[in-house]
């Protein structure tokens, strides 16, 4: 029988956590400093490699995520000696992934050559937006002229480029964004992310949001509507959906991300990362600490882990359930059932199948077009009560 790496994927993901500065709209665990030691660093890492790859022996890595943060801040040689004591570490598959997070500004373009010379083969780019209004409340540091130069630079250096826009904006427009992501398009991607804003508690946006200062946020009404506009565009493009905010040419979907919704293994070091490893019968949830001198200095000495926890049957089930079925493919019910035991009642899948929100065939379970703008109500429908 193969083991759960096997069938979800093994994965290794780098936290990179500075950045020039901090986004509004940003909770990822991010930090702005003036002096890092990126040999230190570099140590720290490899040193989280190595005893990792004493607990998972004989695995094929099929991923590497450098994200942040912002990893283009990286130095190429910091990102190659990660990149190799991995290699030391695992077995690389044939066709591994290496993706980095980048931003477009022009001191960090400088290194995309370096990095493609240490191994990295598809980069993820932070644009966010094509218009100056907007990069400056998103608080970016790039300019367009900026964006469109590095998206340019990236296709000319890397195989696989992907890049991120955000939507529903303040006081965007429906025709707006149809105009802002057709010309998206036009520069050829086959990958992209396209996320809709979300103002999160512990953001400055959130605390704007609270205080009644964030003007101009679309209405619902909107916001489904730049959705669905969303799924119409990219499809007629050639880059449909196959996650809620990920759209690819057939072929091009983030393998590394495919391994968190297929329920796969991933080792996660630096601050702030999370980890899943199945080691033997038991899989385990781990996680860093947050702040990175706290990392630092036991990463190096004991290890970087603050939690190691056993999930039990039903919290595995659960987050497949809830991650699988963010996808096209959605989950395969032999598998849920295998790995916590876990059944969806009939009834419920009658009852969801009978007003066409989900589809069932050979046992693989997924929501339709019409089903995935209300996922979170199918999901709640299909748990144990």
């Amino acid at each position: 029988m193969p083991e759960n790496w096997q069938i979800g994927g093994f994965g290794l993901y780098v936290h990179w956590p500075f950045c020039a500065s901090k986004c509004p709209y940003c909770d990822f665990n991010s930090h702005v400093t003036a002096k890092i030691d990126q040999s230190e660093w570099a140590e720290a890492y490899k040193a989280e490699i190595q005893r990792y790859a004493t607990q998972t022996p004989d695995r094929v890595l099929s991923s590497i995520f450098f994200g942040g943060g912002t990893p283009s801040l990286m130095d190429p040689q910091t990102v190659d000696s990660i990149i190799q004591a991995a290699q030391k570490a695992w077995t690389f598959a044939n066709d591994i992934e290496i993706t980095l997070e980048a931003n477009p500004s022009s001191i960090e373009m400088e290194n995309f050559a370096g990095y493609k010379a240490a191994g990295v083969n598809r980069v993820s780019m932070g644009i966010q937006a094509l218009n100056e209004t907007d990069l400056r409340a998103l608080g970016r540091l790039h300019s367009v002229s900026e964006a469109k130069k590095a998206l340019t630079l990236a296709n000319s250096i890397f195989d696989r480029v992907s890049f991120d826009l955000i939507y529903a904006r303040q006081n965007q427009t429906l025709k707006s964004w149809e105009a802002e992501l057709n010309e998206a398009i036009g520069f050829g991607p086959t990958h992209m992310s396209l996320y809709q804003l979300t103002i999160e508690p512990d953001t400055a946006f959130g605390a704007r949001h609270k205080a009644g200062k964030l003007l101009g946020l679309p209405r619902d009404e909107l916001a489904t509507d730049m959705y669905f506009l969303t799924q119409e565009i990219t499809k007629h493009a050639g880059l449909p959906s196959y996650e809620v905010s990920n759209h690819a040419q057939r072929g091009q979907e983030s393998r590394h991300n495919m391994i968190y919704w297929r329920g796969g293994d991933w080792v996660g070091i630096g601050p702030g990362a999370h980890g899943r490893l199945t080691l033997g019968s038991t899989r385990f949830a781990t996680a860093t600490p947050l702040q990175p001198n706290q990392w630092l200095a036991t990463a190096s000495d004991q290890g970087g882990e603050i939690l190691r926890d056993a999930l039990e049957a039903d919290e595995i089930g659960t987050e497949y359930l809830l991650m699988g079925l963010r996808t096209v493919e959605g989950i395969d019910l032999k598998r849920l059932k295998s790995i916590s035991g876990m059944s969806i009642e009939q009834s419920k899948i009658n009852g969801l199948l009978e007003i066409g929100l989900i589809e069932l065939s050979n046992d693989r379970l997924w929501a339709t077009e019409s089903g995935r703008p209300i996922l979170n109500g199918i999901i709640r429908e299909l748990m144990p009560d």
